[in-house]
């Protein structure tokens, strides 16, 4: 089985959000199941000199975007024993950021069909299936079944589509019809690519891919739904007959508390005491009390809505006036930057804040925390609470895509669960949970048979990788 894995962004070349670590990841578990997979992305600018350095140029050739006949380079590099494509045009990547500007569109559509102009020059690799991963994507299947049909070379080329998060669409003005993707004005309807009176890159990756997936199956459940479709619930539950959920997993080279160099002192589930140091150094080095006996609550995310931060902002007072230490990392909005530095001044022994990014601080974070919270209004995955898991760190969440399908709440009756979670996106649930966690944390014993049960929680790639191969197999 061969896989050709195309995605906007891969770890450790460059990284915006989770579905760079995917792409990175999952490729690496496939590999180690007999699938060959390799991965396809830009050549961005920002991709360090080191990695540029040692990649092999494999050949030149042009990508018509509408009537422009653009050049393209097609280079590679191998890492973790897998093979990386890197497609070459400073005019589209050599920018600041890969996102987020005035021609996206014509970024990706370059993107996109020069993926499939690639495959001519790919030595000894022709895809049985082409992975194509959110909307920067979501044109290659839509281009695979229209310009590349009667191309003999591409017969029998099947598509997976992932929806890593349904809010981003990649909507554009329906002018792009013809000006970039070469198509007539038929493809603007309902059954296909239209959206409201722009075209939809996501909506095309969903029509035209073979089958559809998400990166858990309550996220595949509650996309079929208003309130979490986004505007495409009809045409998701119209191809639920192709639509699907596979929870992610987590790299378990990078995250282990017992190799990882960036907390203080290293640790598994035989060496569970050891946990507590992380907490002590993390609470001399950020200036908090040093005290083991009070539960640390750690959250990193991205300080944006829809990460259940307004639940946060109408309880933080009571929060805080629990004994507990509270410790944030992230960057988003400015109001939740200004809230966490407003409570790390007003409560300078409970609360730190550090506003930015920092992977040594978050490690020690996930390391030295008891508890972690992410209370995502919707969640279709989500990485933040199985890295807390793997570092034996007790998640609180609420009970939505992907956080459903990873946290299980602590049952008092059986000592079973993983975590704590409340149902309802509701400030005084998600405080009353808080209160219970806080409290069963002087119960040592129960404590630590939690901790062991996140520890043990089965979160790697493995079964994830199985079911992919499973879902490429459906296609052969």
């Amino acid at each position: 089985m061969k896989v050709l894995f195309a995605a906007s962004e891969a770890a450790p070349f460059i990284k915006t959000g989770g579905l760079a670590d995917v792409a990175y990841a999952l490729p690496k578990a496939l590999k180690k199941i007999a699938v060959d997979v390799r991965v396809v992305l830009p050549k961005y600018g920002k991709i360090s000199e080191e990695f540029k350095n040692k990649m092999k140029k494999i050949a030149e050739f042009r990508v018509p975007v509408g009537w422009r006949n653009q050049y393209c380079g097609l280079e590679s590099l191998e890492y973790d024993g897998v093979t990386f494509y890197f497609l070459d045009n400073e005019y589209y990547f050599k920018r600041e950021e890969p996102y987020g500007h005035f021609d996206d569109g014509e970024i990706f559509t370059f993107f996109s069909r020069a993926i499939l102009e690639s495959i001519k020059y790919m030595e000894d690799f022709k895809p049985d299936v082409i992975h194509c991963n959110d909307w920067h994507t979501g044109v290659v299947p839509l281009f695979l079944k229209t310009h590349y049909a009667y191309d003999v070379r591409y017969q029998g080329i099947k598509t997976v589509y992932t929806i890593h998060n349904l809010k981003y669409q990649g909507v554009f003005s329906k002018s792009i019809l013809g000006e970039l993707l070469s198509l007539d004005d038929s493809y603007f309807a309902e059954d296909k690519i239209k959206f409201f009176d722009g075209v939809s890159f996501m909506k095309a990756g969903i029509m035209y891919s073979d089958e559809v997936n998400t990166v858990s199956n309550s996220y595949a459940d509650e996309i079929r739904t208003p309130y979490f479709g986004e505007n495409l619930d009809g045409l998701l539950n119209g191809i639920s007959y192709k639509l699907s959920g596979i929870v992610n997993g987590i790299d378990y080279d990078e995250h282990n508390p017992l190799t990882d160099k960036n907390i203080f002192k290293q640790y598994d589930k035989e060496t569970l005491d050891y946990k507590v140091v992380n907490k002590l150094k993390l609470q001399e080095e950020l200036g908090l009390p040093v005290d083991e006996n009070i539960p640390m609550i750690g959250l990193v995310s991205r300080l944006v809505s829809q990460k259940g931060l307004d639940l946060i902002r109408a309880v933080i007072d009571d929060i805080l006036r629990l004994n507990v230490q509270f410790v944030v990392i992230g960057t988003g909005d400015k109001a939740y930057e200004d809230m966490f530095r407003y409570y790390t001044y007003k409560y300078k022994d409970k609360m730190f804040g550090f506003i930015g990014f920092d992977n040594k601080l978050a490690k020690e974070v996930y390391a030295g925390a008891d508890m972690f919270l992410m209370p995502s209004q919707f969640e279709p995955c989500g990485i933040g609470q199985l890295i807390a898991l793997r570092y034996g760190t007790l998640p609180i969440v609420r009970e939505t895509g992907g956080l459903k399908d990873t946290v299980t709440p602590y049952n008092e009756y059986d000592g079973t669960g993983n975590g704590f979670s409340f149902t309802n996106y509701n400030a005084h649930d998600m405080l009353h949970v808080i209160e219970n966690a806080v409290e069963l944390y002087k119960n040592k014993e129960v404590w630590r048979k939690l901790q062991l049960n996140a520890m043990n929680s089965e979160i790697s790639w493995k079964e994830s990788a199985l079911k992919y191969k499973e879902l490429y197999n459906k296609l052969g």
